[in-house]
């Protein structure tokens, strides 16, 4: 067993509160994702499971064990930086073999050699084992960190963007593995990332952190679907969500939706009981309607029920391009193929998906609904129960 447990975990450096009183309980064997912005809190999260920082307040449980006082070198944890942390004088094969040199993890050469070009196969290292970490690349380096903690088969990894400063080509091909060699070993992890993609491909359930605070927890589904509130909707998606001021019109049944840069324009929407019973208790009108790029949809002709504007950009990502139209103030990203013909300042007419949007409150930010909670809710119930 090494389900990990964070009871009101306080952490501060001086008059910094790097952790504020979090609550936090990671399932056994599960892959679990800490995603945040930098300065968030993820780091010294990490550091208080390892034990290399101790909480001032607050309890860290590990398979039902309290470990406060215990010795990291006790907790039967594997940790990889995001700054190798190799040793310089050894070579990749002895920085690899030393956690099963150790006096707790000691195996005889056998045993090592056998484990060490199993795990440096899985890294595709093998040509490297005598070369010293001066001799490597940044990304060579990260793999032996890697292959250093998956030699030996801890209750814990403890991953702290170990993919950072890999290419992108390997970077894609790692999450796939670090999932299979998670399920293989059948060990508990918490991965750190500022990478949404990371995040979403990688997490059997996300955590949000900021300012040192747990701000949603959920599957990577729950979150990107129901952000609960506007800070993780934009941390959630790349290219970021669209925030739009507008004012609820409530009519004969049902609302529509007026934008402030388009109030000559009104967005009828779905009828939704269970929304519009939310509508129904906000304090006033004013909300911001949340449209994800994809759920934005250009034209260069006029068509009934858009809104007009200005191309502002056209950038390409990958294998998609990211169109940008200016409408008053508000630039507005939408998906588009890449080798679109489009020019600088002309007209583009703008629709949206109403029944993709997702409603905040304009006051607090805080989350009030989507049209397509239920259907999004029950795929989640059904996913976790499958999990």
């Amino acid at each position: 067993m090494a389900k990990i447990e964070l009871i009101g975990v306080t952490k501060r450096f001086g008059k910094t509160t790097a952790l504020n009183n979090v609550t936090l309980e990671v399932h056994d064997k599960e892959f679990f994702v800490l995603f945040g912005p930098a300065g968030a809190g993820k780091t010294t999260l990490l550091n208080n499971i390892a034990g290399i920082q101790i909480p001032e307040e607050g309890m860290v449980k590990i398979g039902g064990q309290i470990v406060n006082q215990v010795d990291p070198a006790e907790r039967n944890v594997a940790m990889v930086f995001e700054n190798y942390a190799l040793y310089p004088h050894m070579t990749v094969y002895d920085n690899i073999a030393s956690p099963l040199r150790s006096p707790r993890y000691k195996k005889d050469e056998g045993y090592i050699k056998d484990a060490v070009q199993r795990v440096a196969a899985l890294m595709k290292i093998e040509m490297l084992l005598e070369r010293l970490p001066s001799q490597l690349s940044n990304g060579q380096r990260q793999r032996v960190a890697l292959g250093r903690a998956l030699v030996r088969e801890p209750n814990v990894f403890l991953m702290d963007e170990p993919l950072a400063h890999l290419d992108a080509k390997l970077r894609n091909h790692m999450r796939s593995e670090l999932k299979e060699m998670q399920a293989a070993f059948a060990t508990t992890s918490i991965y750190v990332t500022h990478d949404f993609m990371e995040a979403m491909s990688l997490g059997d359930r996300i955590a949000i952190i900021n300012n040192g605070e747990i701000v949603q927890l959920g599957t990577g589904d729950e979150i990107y679907y129901m952000p609960c509130n506007e800070f993780v909707a934009q941390l959630m998606g790349d290219p970021e969500i669209n925030l739009l001021s507008c004012r609820l019109v409530k009519g004969d049944g049902g609302y529509s939706v007026v934008w402030d840069e388009a109030p000559e324009h009104r967005m009828f929407m779905p009828a939704n009981n269970a929304l519009f019973d939310r509508f129904e208790k906000l304090s006033r009108a004013d909300i911001h309607m949340g449209i994800r790029p994809q759920n934005a949809h250009y034209h260069f002709e006029p068509v009934e029920g858009a809104i007009r504007g200005t191309v502002y950009a056209f950038e390409t990502i990958g294998n998609k391009s990211v169109l940008t139209a200016q409408i008053g103030d508000t630039h507005l990203r939408m998906i588009a193929p890449n080798g679109l013909p489009v020019n600088l300042d002309q007209d583009v007419y703008v629709t949206f998906d109403i029944d993709r949007a997702i409603f905040f409150d304009a006051g607090s930010t805080e989350y009030i609904g989507r049209f397509d909670e239920a259907a999004i809710r029950e795929l989640a119930a059904a996913q976790a129960k499958e999990a």
